[in-house]
C-alpha cells in the first residue's frame, strides 16, 4: 500500500533548496535520507510530513493531497497517523517518563505497548522523572511515546544523533520491528551512513535533486 506519494516538489529560502523532487513510501518500508548538512533534507521531511507547503508540487498522504484537505484533517491526520521523532526529545521535564508516554495514548485514543519498554530497554526507569534520566535514555522514551500511537507513518530527523552506536542500532532495530509489524512506513533523516544502511532504501539530497543510492562512500 502506497504510503505517501510525493511529485515534483520544489522549495527555497534564501537560495533554492531542491526542485522537481519526486518520493514514495510504501506500507513496510522503511527510507533513509542522507545529504550534506544545509541540502535541505530537514525541509523536505516537513514537507512529507504536512508541516511545510512546498512552494511548487503536490504530497498526496494516504491517498488524499494535502492541498485539498483541510486543516481540522491535516490535524486528526497529524494526531492519530503520523509520528514525529526529532533529534532533541520534547518530553515534558517535571512528569515521569510514563507518564510522557500515557500522555501521547490518550490523544490518539491508543494504549500502551509495554513490550517497548523492554525493547527499548528502559523498563526500569520508566517510573524516574524525566530530568533525572540521561539523554540518550530520554530520547528512548521520547520514541516509546511515538511507537505507543502506533502511528502508520514515522518521521524520524537525526533519532540517533545523540546516541552512541550500540544503542543507535538497538532503536533502528526497534524502529523497523514496528514498521515490519504494523506494516507503517518510516522515513529517517540522518548522517549517519550505519543508520543509513539499515533502511530497506537510501536516498540522497544533492543538487537540488532526491535520487536512490545503492551505496554509500564510507
Amino acid at each position: 500500500m502506497q504510503l505517501i506519494k510525493a511529485k515534483n516538489l520544489y522549495h527555497s529560502f534564501d537560495y533554492p533548496l531542491f526542485e522537481d523532487v519526486n518520493f514514495e513510501l510504501n506500507s513496510s518500508e522503511s527510507i533513509a535520507i542522507v545529504g550534506k548538512s544545509g541540502s535541505g533534507k530537514s525541509t523536505l521531511l516537513n514537507i512529507l510530513s504536512s508541516f511545510l507547503v512546498p512552494i511548487k508540487g503536490e504530497v498526496t498522504l494516504f491517498n488524499h493531497r494535502l492541498d485539498k484537505l483541510n486543516e481540522l484533517d491535516i490535524d486528526k491526520m497529524r494526531r492519530f497517523d503520523l509520528g514525529m521523532i526529532f533529534q532533541f526529545h520534547h518530553l515534558f521535564k517535571g512528569m515521569k517518563a510514563i507518564e510522557n508516554i500515557e500522555i501521547a495514548t490518550i490523544l490518539s485514543n491508543s494504549t500502551i505497548d509495554m513490550t517497548l519498554f523492554d525493547r527499548l530497554e528502559i523498563a526500569s526507569l520508566i517510573n524516574q522523572k524525566t530530568s533525572e534520566l540521561s539523554g540518550g535514555q530520554q530520547q528512548r522514551v521520547s520514541i516509546a511515546r511515538v511507537l505507543s500511537k502506533k502511528p502508520k507513518i514515522i518521521f524520524a530527523d537525526e533519532p540517533t544523533g545523540n546516541l552512541d552506536k550500540e544503542t543507535a542500532n538497538l532503536v533502528m532495530n526497534v524502529l523497523k520491528d514496528y514498521v515490519k509489524k504494523e506494516n507503517a512506513g518510516l522515513i529517517v533523516v540522518t548522517h549517519d551512513k550505519d543508520v543509513a544502511k539499515m533502511c530497506d532504501k537510501i536516498f540522497e539530497l544533492e543538487n537540488k535533486s532526491l535520487k536512490e543510492v545503492t551505496s554509500l562512500e564510507r
